[in-house]
């Protein structure tokens, strides 16, 4: 309780500080540019079906350290609900702040239709289709302590330097990697819980990748989890060279500064002209009402990355036109609006196409922001498709009675 109290006084005053301050006189912020063939409105039926199903699969990941996980792929929540996946390992790194949990499983019967010989992801409507080949999923857990992880760990930035590939042995070279990071740091906590999980992690992907060399690889991951899974993808893409990835978090916290940003945005192609949205490697998957995307502070010198797909839904359930693709880093359509990050910014941004009659998303602007709504860390923060979380079955009481979102894939597992 007294955490939560400092952390509410520590952010009033900051946004305080950066909303209230006046403008320099002829400050000019521009106007955002939105390719509309990358960023429409809302997503299609395939991809909504894709990152439920991935919502689920991280939900899962809250059994590991409390009732657990055993094979072939069995627990008290909706292990059920996949019957074509298969237990690897678990691991549980203890309960500390920078804790790890998550399981690693191979999925005989889902995975996306196609990729290209580069690792591209095929970009036609029907790159997520049923029954086509298998996948290796690697699923992060969140932490019950993520305010206590964010604000005691976020003002010590930690140099963030990949690591090197392995020692093949012999006189063969270690592989140069292709994407450098400049002047990167990353948050401590964030760093310091995928040391914890890459010892146990790294080690059990290898015979996988031997023994399954077409299975592409889903890194999933909800809050810590996610930040975690955005730092196992870029050194497994990057150092180990998986190409074949998808990456999905849900309400990820910001991971590190801007030279971090632009490291991730160049390695999963985020950045620029942004490609259609079937075809991203990386999803980062937010909620309106969610205070995590929004933290740790822009006052502290972190950054969001590209990828976004923004729920503008505040209850459940939302459905495919309650969620839009996102475009570049800061989308004032999407939660760096709802952030009010900050408010005289964004303000100046909507002032300004409502002079040139472009349409705006308004939706809970001018409300309380949503990095304020700490009490959403037990409620917004968990809403991502279903109510995240708690490992009894059905997954959260709130859940229980619902029926399964529409089988958007003609009635198979995606």
């Amino acid at each position: 309780m007294m955490m939560m109290l400092m952390l509410s006084l520590l952010l009033l005053y900051t946004v305080a500080a950066s909303v209230f301050r006046p403008l320099p006189k002829g400050t000019q912020h521009p106007i955002p540019q939105h390719n509309d063939g990358s960023a429409p409105d809302h997503v299609s039926p395939n991809l909504f079906a894709s990152l439920e199903r991935f919502s689920r699969l991280v939900d899962i990941t809250y059994c590991v350290g409390t009732t657990g996980i055993v094979p072939p792929f069995s627990c008290v929540s909706r292990c059920d609900e996949f019957p074509t996946l298969d237990l690897v390992t678990t691991w549980n790194t203890g309960v500390l702040m920078s804790d790890s949990c998550g399981y690693i499983a191979i999925d005989h019967g889902a995975g996306p239709k196609s990729f290209t010989r580069s690792g591209r992801v095929n970009s036609r409507e029907d790159t997520m289709d049923i029954k086509s080949r298998g996948a290796i999923i690697v699923a992060f857990r969140g932490t019950y302590s993520i305010t206590n992880t964010v604000v005691d760990l976020s003002t010590i930035p930690q140099e963030y330097v990949p690591y090197p590939s392995p020692d093949h042995g012999g006189s063969e070279p270690p592989r140069e990697p292709k994407y450098t990071c400049h002047n990167c740091t990353v948050h401590m906590g964030f760093l310091t819980s995928w040391e914890m999980a890459r010892t146990i992690v790294l080690p059990a992907l290898e015979p996988l990748r031997k023994r399954y060399p077409d299975y592409p690889i889903y890194l999933v991951g909800h809050s810590l989890g996610g930040a975690v899974a955005a730092l196992a993808a870029l050194e497994l893409k990057v150092i180990s060279g998986w190409d074949k990835m998808i990456v999905t978090t849900f309400g990820e916290p910001r991971v590190g500064n801007d030279g971090f940003v632009e490291y991730l945005n160049s390695v999963f192609e985020l950045g620029g002209e942004e490609k259609p949205i079937e075809a991203r490697m990386f999803r980062r998957v937010t909620h309106v009402d969610d205070p995590v995307p929004s933290l740790p502070l822009s006052e502290w010198g972190y950054k969001s990355h590209a990828g976004e797909f923004f729920i503008s839904k505040s209850d459940l359930p939302p459905g495919p036109s309650d969620i839009r693709a996102c475009a570049g880093n800061h989308d004032p359509r999407c939660i760096a609006g709802s952030a009010g990050e900050p408010l005289k910014r964004t303000g100046q941004i909507l002032a300004e196409e409502k002079m040139q009659d472009t349409p705006v998303w308004t939706g809970g602007l001018w409300d309380i922001p949503s990095r304020f709504k700490l009490w959403q860390l037990f409620f917004a923060h968990r809403d991502y498709f279903w109510r995240l979380g708690l490992c009894v079955p059905g997954g959260d009481p709130i859940d229980w009675g619902r029926d399964k979102y529409p089988n958007y894939t003609n009635g198979d597992e995606l």
